[in-house]
């Protein structure tokens, strides 16, 4: 996943982000970095406790942008951990259906096997009846 340079891009643009949001909150606002830090991740991430609030203009207009850029960034970034995710369960259920499949298969060959044997030892023992009659 972290090969794939698209998401390796998504990764940096969303550290980027949240890196200037704390930089800017802690620059602005007057915050510690680790209060800056956890308001941009609430902010972008939708959650919103109300414990902090930009108190001036300039920090309400910058989350106003930074919520709609930074939300876009992080779905674009959510979205293919959320599609690796499933398709790795996906190849996990296709494996097992797969083995129950080829093992109902293999019971079936066998089944199949002990039937014709069956059917070839009563044809043999018939034979051998009429040959003695």
């Amino acid at each position: 996943m972290l090969k794939d340079p698209k998401f390796r891009s998504l990764l940096y643009l969303v550290t980027l982000t949240l890196a200037s949001g704390t930089f800017f909150y802690h620059s602005v606002e007057g915050w510690r970095w680790i209060d800056s830090f956890y308001f941009s991740v609430i902010t972008l991430a939708t959650v919103g406790f109300g414990d902090f609030t930009p108190q001036t203009d300039l920090g309400k207009i910058f989350t106003v942008f930074y919520i709609f850029l930074g939300l876009g960034i992080l779905i674009g970034f959510v979205t293919p951990i959320g599609e690796y995710l499933i398709n790795k369960r996906m190849e996990k259920v296709d494996k097992k259906v797969q083995e129950k499949e080829s093992s109902d298969t293999e019971s079936e060959t066998e089944s199949e096997s002990e039937t014709e044997s069956e059917s070839e030892t009563e044809s043999e023992s018939e034979s051998k009846a009429e040959s003695e009659i």
